[in-house]
């Protein structure tokens, strides 16, 4: 697998962290203990297209959403996290 990193280009998954799920909220500060546990513990077991939150800590320190297939590592996108985030998506 490799992950073409919009600052430094194309890379193996060893430059990266992986950090997980990039749909992930966390819980406001006042959310029961209930929710605040299942956002800590409980996390789906995906197969095939997911986005995924990973960090470029051998690189450019960038924090990327990365969509790619579970089952093949085919990568589809790669962006800027901060730029998801200021779209509204999840990151």
């Amino acid at each position: 697998m490799r992950i073409n990193c919009p600052c430094c280009g194309e890379r193996g998954p060893e430059e990266f962290s992986y950090l997980g799920d990039a749909s992930l909220r966390r819980p406001a500060p006042e959310a029961s203990e209930a929710e605040w546990a299942d956002y800590v513990y409980l996390r789906e077991n995906p197969s095939g297209r997911f986005r995924e939150l990973w960090y470029h800590s051998a690189g450019c320190h960038a924090w990327l959403v990365v969509e790619r297939d579970l089952r093949t590592h085919e990568i589809f996108s790669v962006e800027f996290a901060r730029d998801v985030a200021m779209k509204g998506g999840a990151a």
